[in-house]
Parts: C-alpha cells; structure tokens; sequence
C-alpha cells in the first residue's frame, strides 16, 4: 500500500517505463518517501504504458506535456540526450532534478552525490540562488566503489586504486538483458547467436568493452570512473580502470586493488566496512564465505568481500566488492539524495511554501 502524505513532495519520475524508472518507483514505495502525488512521465511512445508503484497502478503520461513547475521533485533517467535539454528548463521551473545520466557528472555547476560519501556538499549547493537546481547520480560502477573507499580513505589516505569490473548487462539497459537472454535460448537450441546491442556475444562470454574507445585506449566508462571518483571523494586519488560486461543479468562486481599513504591492516579495514554506512562485510575463509552478483540482486547495500592484504605495494590492500546497479547504482542513489535534501530541511514542498 502507498501511503501519500498530505503535505508531501509532488514527484516525477522521468523514464518510468525503463529498467532504472521502474526501480525508482519500487524503491520510493519501500522507503516509504514522502510524497503527496507521483507522476510517471515518458516519451510519447511510452503514452498509456502502466506501471507499479505500490499496489496502484499509475498511467504514463508524455513528459513534454507535464507542468513541472507544480513538482517539487523529479528522477530523471532518460538518458543524456533528453536531461541535456530538459534538465536545465525543470530545473528552472523551481523543480530539483536529480539525474541518472551522465549528462551533469562533469559540469562544474553541478553536484556529483553519492550521500554516504559526500553529502556535505548538497547545504551549499541548495543555498546557491543561481543554481541550476540539477544534482547528478554517478555511474552505476563509481557509485558502490566510492562507498566502500570512503571510510578506508577516511583513514589511510588512498594513494591508488587499480580496479577491473565485471558489469551486468542491465546496465545496457533492456536491450542489454534481452540479448543475453535471447542469445542463452539461441545457443540451447542450437540457432544462430546474433549479436545486435553488445560488439561480440555476451552469452556464455566476456566483453572487455563498454562505451566508446578513446583516444589513449581507455573506454568512456573507464574514464567515468577514473574522473567521478576524484570528484567525488578526492582529486588527489589515482586510479586506473579496466571495465568489462559480463553474462549477469543484475548486479555490478569490482575486483578493487588499494594503495594507502600509511599502514592498513585486513583486520582493520573490515572493522572500518563493518560500520560503515551502505556497506555490509561477508568475508569468511571459506566455500562460500563471500557475495556474488546473484545475491546482491534486489538488496540495498555494498557487500565487500575477500578483504586481504596485497604485500606487492607497500600499504596495499585487495577486496571483492558487489551492488545492484540498478539500485545503488542509479535508483536508490537518487532516492537518497531527495532524502538527505529533505532530512537536512534544503528543500520544502512548494504547496507549503506558497
């Protein structure tokens, strides 16, 4: 059941009828967020779609038409074309946005959040009179790497970090998961396997590949991750990146190698991620003792794993490190945002306000 609250936040989620809007909605209602009225818009396309939210079932509307400046608060995750355009003219209609795309990430004028790490930085921006009103979600990779740096940096001081990921296909979005799943019927039936969204086949495979190539050899995503952890938790930190999809549906993996300035023990640092917020240690010596990508699926937090000492550094440590992508990854990281703007009392309902 969807409890709406009288003096709420009117909401929006733009791109409901998409992997990442439809968590949205499913993680407003479990945390209970509160709203006075959701709106889900799409593209005209998209016009009449349903979709859940709680146990109602709302009716998309086209996004070009909504009134935005009777909403207080609106997820945008329809991509980097559509945020380029809109975000500034929602935002400038008294609307925060808080997007998913990697429109904002770079923008001088504009947050980069993940609440566990930086939220410090949203009183400022909120108190800013010529803001754009637009706050960014990082990519789905930086975002569980940066909650579980943050509070081993907090102590040692990173130096570097050389980390290589294991990307779910959901992150390519619903194309990405139909072609693994058409491609894994294909190959049991003995049909031809087509590759269309990916560059080789992703079934029962590995793609070293995601984003476009630049120019020094590294992938977009590579760099995504390299540019928003400095941004996010210290320009100081290098780090290096090899990003690579792989044949899972949900959840992210990292492979994470860390270089600290002073001495950090493995028993140590799984003290530090016990407490840590978002983060959940599951790091026992033994079949088992650790988190997949299956498990995460579906759950909120960071799990961090195979925490060990790496003595070809000096202050070297290695650990396994697995989120939902579509939940702290993107949606969840959204929701937490419009919460720790409410809970710090940034922002009231513009229906209060008037």
């Amino acid at each position: 059941m969807v409890l709406k609250v009288a003096d709420g936040f009117r909401v929006a989620v733009v791109g409901a009828t998409g992997n990442v809007g439809r968590e949205m909605l499913s993680i407003l209602e479990e945390r209970a967020f509160p709203v006075s009225e959701v709106v889900a818009l799409a593209s005209s396309r998209s016009q009449g779609t349903e979709v859940s939210f709680g146990d109602s079932v709302l009716k998309v509307q086209v996004m070009e038409r909504h009134d935005f400046a009777n909403t207080d608060i609106c997820l945008m995750s329809a991509g980097s074309t559509v945020s380029k355009e809109w975000s500034p003219r929602i935002g400038a209609a008294g609307c925060l946005v808080i997007d998913n795309s990697s429109c904002w990430r770079y923008d001088e004028r504009v947050p980069l959040v993940v609440p566990e790490v930086n939220a410090h930085v949203l009183a400022d921006y909120m108190g800013q009179k010529d803001k754009l009103n637009i706050i960014a979600n990082p990519n789905c990779s930086t975002a569980q790497l940066v909650v579980a740096l943050k509070p081993l940096h907090d102590r040692a001081k990173i130096r570097r970090v050389v980390v290589s990921t294991y990307q779910s296909v959901s992150g390519a979005g619903k194309e990405g998961m139909e072609e693994l799943d058409r491609q894994t019927k294909a190959l049991y039936s003995l049909q031809e396997v087509a590759a269309k969204k990916f560059t080789k086949r992703i079934a029962f495979n590995l793609i070293p590949h995601i984003d476009v190539f630049m120019e020094d050899g590294f992938t977009k995503e590579e760099w995504k991750m390299m540019v928003e952890t400095k941004k996010i938790l210290d320009p100081k930190i290098k780090l290096t990146a090899t990003c690579v999809r792989v044949p899972v549906f949900i959840s992210h993996s990292e492979s994470v190698n860390v270089e600290f300035e002073t001495p950090l023990s493995a028993d140590e640092a799984r003290d530090i991620l016990r407490s840590a917020p978002g983060c959940l240690v599951i790091d026992k010596h033994e079949d088992g003792g650790y988190i997949t990508p299956h498990e995460a699926a579906g759950e909120d937090a960071t799990y961090i794993s195979r925490i060990r000492e790496d003595s070809t550094v000096e202050n070297g440590l290695a650990f396994w490190c697995v989120s939902d992508n579509l939940r702290k990854g993107a949606a969840l990281n959204a929701v937490q945002i419009a919460e720790a703007i409410i809970n710090r009392k940034l922002l009231r309902p513009r229906a209060l306000a008037a």
